[in-house]
């Protein structure tokens, strides 16, 4: 639970500052999720192909989980990864540049799911701890999570944007009632295509640098946004899985499917570091969906389902009270 003595919580932030050794045990959570997930999208789809494919390298390994077929996921992609290196990337310093050229340590689980219904609507999900050897013999270590999840519809229903809020604010609120907001806002903010002037979708949760709660409450909190992915997406799948649909629709996909792109090869920080640190290639580009299109000057006709998307999705708003 978190803590509620101001003096308690210092002590403790201080020895898990000083001693986070929960390199091991993020891990061993990654990789329970990662199972957890893939076996639960199989359920739902037992058309869906897995090709499971184990890597290793100088400076990490991983093991990766591609999906496809001709079910509801055209493609997506499940992966944990744990690397390090000599000299932490830029893409994590910007909010530390203290720390730029330290050797760090990194793990990580990313996840991207491209259905190929129109109505069941494109989602992410990353959860990160990153580590960075002291700058000097005798201090901490630096360390801190990340991620998040968000989702991208393509034909919105405020149904399933409320219920995606209020699974991702039930992951907050044991933290304090803070902490939703705060989080729900900064993935509004992050997963925003500026020079579209739109967002990519109806957002979620996101952060980055999470440290200040000490190690065991940070990874308790990593923990609950973890689980809550599944109950969050699935009850949306199978609500929209076999609602019907034409070349109007899926073209549409298409072409929203274009701004994800833009997106993840523009502005994503993951995607970033994974470049800079000579990342996987194959596990980096495994968010990308199959197939996309780009039409010219593209408007939606005023008053359609395709506007509507526009006008009251893609719009900053809240979703729950």
């Amino acid at each position: 639970m978190f803590p509620t003595d101001d003096t308690m919580r210092n002590e403790a932030d201080n020895k898990t500052r000083n001693d986070p050794a929960g390199l091991d045990a993020v891990r061993a959570y990654l990789e329970d999720l990662q199972e957890r997930i893939v076996s639960a999208l199989g359920a739902l789809d037992p058309q869906m192909r897995v090709q499971a494919d184990e890597w290793r390298r100088e400076g990490g390994d991983g093991h990766s989980w591609a999906l496809y077929g001709d079910g509801v996921f055209e493609k997506g992609g499940v992966n944990v990864s744990r690397v390090n290196g000599h000299s932490l990337p830029t893409a994590a310093t910007r909010r530390r540049p203290e720390l730029a050229g330290l050797p760090y340590e990194a793990m990580g689980i990313s996840l991207v799911l491209h259905p190929r219904n129109p109505y069941v609507p494109t989602t992410h999900a990353n959860l990160r701890y990153l580590q960075v050897a002291p700058e000097a013999p005798g201090t901490p270590p630096a360390w801190w999570f990340g991620g998040g999840f968000d989702l991208t519809p393509y034909y919105g229903f405020k149904e399933d944007a409320r219920h995606w809020h209020r699974t991702a604010r039930k992951a907050c609120l044991p933290f304090g009632p803070e902490v939703y907001p705060r989080f729900k806002r900064w993935c509004d903010e992050y997963f925003y295509l500026p020079h579209r002037n739109e967002p990519r979708g109806i957002g979620g949760l996101f952060f980055d640098d999470l440290n200040e709660w000490g190690f065991e409450d940070c990874f308790a909190f990593v923990r609950g946004v973890g689980d809550r992915f599944l109950p969050a997406y699935l009850p949306i799948v199978e609500r929209r899985r076999d609602v019907s649909y034409g070349s109007r629709e899926r073209d549409f996909q298409l072409y929203r499917r274009g701004r994800y792109v833009e997106f993840n090869l523009i502005h994503d920080r993951g995607t970033l570091f994974g470049l800079q640190s000579g990342g996987r290639i194959e596990s980096i580009f495994m968010s990308l969906p199959p197939v996309v299109r780009w039409v010219y000057d593209w408007h939606p006709e005023p008053g359609s389902p395709e506007a509507r998307l526009y006008e009251e999705f893609l719009q900053p708003r809240e979703w729950v009270e």
